[in-house]
């Protein structure tokens, strides 16, 4: 199996700085893409970057110039660096991950538990 495990959630008040780590582990060929995403209760689960094999990203409008997102792949290991944070960044952020695995080699989808950002005003 894989798991994602995810870390550096926690209370920071706005215009700070937090970094998430999210660690991949298990059978693991090959990891193409991996994103974070984040929902806030009632709320459906956005996406607020993601980062290609390659390292080519992608931002949600909100985040774009605040948040980078990189990733160390002899590590299977995505970070997402968030910066100037604001009171709407609060939520719970879950990794995701695109995984090849297996003799035949398949991509599967994983998610990690999450982890909980909240910015105070």
């Amino acid at each position: 199996q894989v798991q994602l495990v995810e870390s550096g959630g926690g209370l920071v008040q706005a215009g700070g700085s937090l970094r998430l780590s999210c660690v991949a582990s298990g059978r693991i060929n090959e990891i193409s893409a991996m994103r974070w995403y984040r929902q806030v209760p009632g709320n459906q689960r956005e996406l607020v970057a993601a980062i290609a094999s390659g390292g080519s990203t992608n931002y949600a409008d909100s985040v774009k110039g605040r948040f980078t997102i990189s990733r160390d792949n002899a590590k299977n290991t995505v970070y997402l660096q968030m910066n100037s944070l604001k009171s709407e960044d609060t939520a719970v952020y879950y990794c995701n991950a695109r995984v090849i695995r297996g003799v035949f080699p398949y991509e599967d989808n994983y998610w990690g538990q999450g982890t909980q950002v909240t910015v105070s005003s």
